[in-house]
């Protein structure tokens, strides 16, 4: 195994982070509009919304995910493994971006037709990009402390594109697109796609691969696959991976239905009006007008904010305690502020704004640790079978991602139907449909965060057998 003990530069930290921060332009957009843009936007049914996204994301999942991720292994470049995969797929991502989020003027068939062709495109050149990307990370230093380092970057980054999809998109959609959501959100799409492919192509310039495997080191598809369904860490990181993307898709896509049906918009209006004057006198004059757009928006942005403090601290919190046991405790806490909104009045617009500032920042410090621990079973993969087969590890990481995703937002609108939800009413909704609203903001994706807590009690690479695999690799490299 070659090795290059050389310290990550600032310059490159950050250039590896502008490839998530473009990648999260479409990820966040998944998860926050998705179900919200194929029922209200698009014009799809909830039933026909959740069989796509559901059908298509599983397929995603299991079929792209492994595929690409075995392909990655084995390609061979001047430039390394992995990031020629971001370097040709930059262009065609950001452009399918755009097709996907678009409304052609087609017959409810043609419509059907077109989601499924666009949003498969997508995800398959959304795994051909991010899966790669991930993989990188593990392969871009064999330091530990770096590769937390590494994280931290990433994820701040990652919180810029979730901060201006939760917080600034759905009002610049209302406002470019003159009050018609599907002409807003194609003109926002535009701008992120070109915005995307540079951060991309910055990315690919300024990184390197340093750890990289012997000539001799050759292994099988077959191989690889047995060494994964050994590997008991990586087992328990799958399905943890999977249950929290489950609730952050069920979670993230309901807040625009809760805001839109359940907040109470004149206590809201009411709360947020002195937030908004002050905002306007510093020159901030994104939110609109709109109460529910401005009070959605402000609601995602004071938990981003203090997300982005709890990933400041992860690193130091890590490096002292170990990942498993931070990432365990932060994310039980936070859990508990989801809980929380199921108690919650429609006119407890204080309640409802400080429970998401606290979830943002427990779950903050959470947010690096998923994907350096995920770094850490490669390291633990190839310290027990003397192979590395990194992407292939992160390609299993990305199918519980995007399973997660799928199934989550899958859920979403299957249980709006479920709880007869009505798409893009102006009248009320019935109270059946408004109490599962909050349910989809409560306790549906609590469940899955309090599972994967419990799994993190049998995942075995703790602070000490952390160091111990640091050591023990750098002796063979």
């Amino acid at each position: 195994m070659i090795s290059s003990a050389q310290k990550l530069s600032v310059k490159e930290k950050i250039g590896y982070s502008l490839g998530d921060l473009a990648a999260n332009l479409v990820f966040q957009t998944l998860m926050t509009y998705l179900a919200y843009f194929y029922t209200d936007i698009y014009g799809l049914e909830a039933k026909h919304a959740s069989a796509v996204i559901l059908t298509v994301g599983l397929i995603a999942a299991f079929g792209f995910n492994p595929i690409i991720g075995a392909i990655a292994d084995r390609t061979v470049s001047k430039w390394g493994k992995f990031r020629p995969w971001i370097l040709f797929t930059a262009v065609p991502l950001g452009v399918i971006a755009l097709l996907a989020f678009s409304t052609p003027h087609f017959e409810y068939k043609g419509k059907v037709i077109y989601a499924v062709v666009t949003y498969t495109l997508l995800l398959l050149l959304y795994a051909a990009n991010n899966l790669p990307y991930s993989a990188l990370s593990g392969v871009i230093t064999g330091d530990m402390k770096d590769r937390n380092s590494l994280s931290a970057y990433r994820f701040v980054a990652v919180m810029f594109a979730q901060f201006f999809v939760q917080v600034f998109m759905l009002p610049i959609i209302e406002t470019v697109g003159g009050g018609d959501k599907a002409v807003g959100i194609e003109k926002v799409m535009t701008w992120l796609a070109i915005i995307g492919t540079i951060m991309l192509l910055i990315t690919f310039f300024t990184t390197r691969e340093r750890i990289v495997p012997k000539p001799e080191q050759k292994s099988s598809l077959k191989e690889d696959l047995i060494d994964l369904f050994k590997n008991k860490p990586w087992v328990i990181m799958l399905v943890l991976t999977t249950l929290v993307f489950i609730t952050l898709a069920m979670k993230g896509g309901s807040y625009v239905y809760y805001f839109k049906n359940y907040v109470d918009k004149e206590r809201l209006t009411d709360f947020i009006s002195p937030i908004l004057h002050f905002l306007s006198r510093i020159g901030v004059n994104f939110f609109g007008e709109d109460p529910v757009s401005a009070g959605f928006g402000l609601f995602n942005a004071g938990g981003i904010i203090f997300m982005i403090i709890g990933i400041t601290l992860s690193k130091r919190l890590a490096d002292k305690y170990g990942k498993r046991d931070v990432f365990g405790i932060a994310l039980f806490i936070s859990t508990l502020f989801i809980i929380l909104f199921y108690f919650f009045a429609p006119t407890s617009v204080e309640l409802i704004f400080t429970s998401q500032i606290l979830h943002g920042f427990f779950y903050g410090i959470t947010i690096p640790l998923l994907w350096a621990m995920i770094a850490d079973v490669a390291d633990y993969s190839e310290w027990k079978n003397n192979r590395r087969a990194t992407a292939i590890i992160f390609s299993a990481m990305m199918v519980g991602l995007k399973g997660g995703l799928s199934i989550g937002s899958a859920l979403l609108t299957w249980i709006l139907g479920l709880f007869n939800y009505v798409p893009n009413s102006d009248a009320a909704q019935t109270a059946t449909a408004i109490h599962g609203t909050k349910m989809l903001v409560s306790i549906f994706p609590a469940i899955p965060f309090l599972i994967g807590i419990a799994l993190l009690f049998f995942y075995e690479i703790n602070k000490k057998m952390e160091v111990q695999i640091e050591s023990d690799l750098k002796q063979r490299r």
